[in-house]
């Protein structure tokens, strides 16, 4: 293989991202290399714009842009009375597209103790603001089945331990050890239909 600093380097990148190794990676680069005109510009163009213009919501977690704001926030077309908690983006693009359930989503940017995470590194705090703010009456937990999912579950119904609000579990239809994402519509339909009740405000 030619010795092309550019192309180790972008070999190298893209060889970071999910499912794909070196050798997924050099392929990826030669169609690159093969389409300059058709791929490799628009795509450069695409990616500067999406580092400059798209962002994290600092209150709820979701994706934002500098020209139509939070989706997920600035919603002023539709008031929900429930939030659905999840780990990662993935997960909220998964039950979105599942049209399972309608309301609020709040991203916690990770669950406890993976990759070092902590409790003050996830948007907890801004959680429990919002539950107050938008006088939420019930949080949908929907994180993954596993351990580091059950721990976060955990510190969230505790966070919110002093609110008035009902706190829910998605139940059946959820496999331990799985992950949100990687279920089906008809495990979310299940999972959500079922979710098991944590808490109320008259315990």
């Amino acid at each position: 293989m030619q010795n092309i600093n550019e192309i180790e380097d972008l070999i190298k990148l893209i060889s970071k991202l999910p499912g794909l190794g070196p050798k997924s990676a050099k392929r990826i680069v030669l169609k690159l290399i093969n389409n300059r005109d058709e791929i490799v510009k628009p795509m450069a163009n695409t990616l500067a714009q999406l580092y400059k213009n798209v962002t994290r919501c600092k209150s709820c977690g979701s994706l934002r842009s500098n020209s139509n704001g939070c989706v997920n926030c600035d919603n002023l077309s539709e008031k929900f009375n429930k939030i659905c908690v999840v780990e990662d983006i993935a997960d909220q693009w998964s039950i979105e597209n599942s049209n399972i359930y309608k309301g609020y989503f709040h991203i916690l940017g990770g669950t406890i103790s993976s990759v070092g995470l902590r409790k003050e590194d996830l948007l907890i705090n801004s959680l429990v603001e919002r539950v107050k703010r938008e006088k939420i009456e019930e949080v949908i937990i929907a994180t993954s089945a596993t351990v580091e999912g059950q721990t976060t579950a955990y510190y969230v119904q505790d966070s919110l331990k002093d609110s008035k609000v009902t706190i829910t579990r998605l139940a059946q239809g959820l496999p331990i050890g799985g992950e949100i994402e990687s279920l089906d519509d008809g495990t979310l339909y299940s999972a959500f239909k079922n979710r098991s009740k944590l808490n109320s405000s008259s315990e």
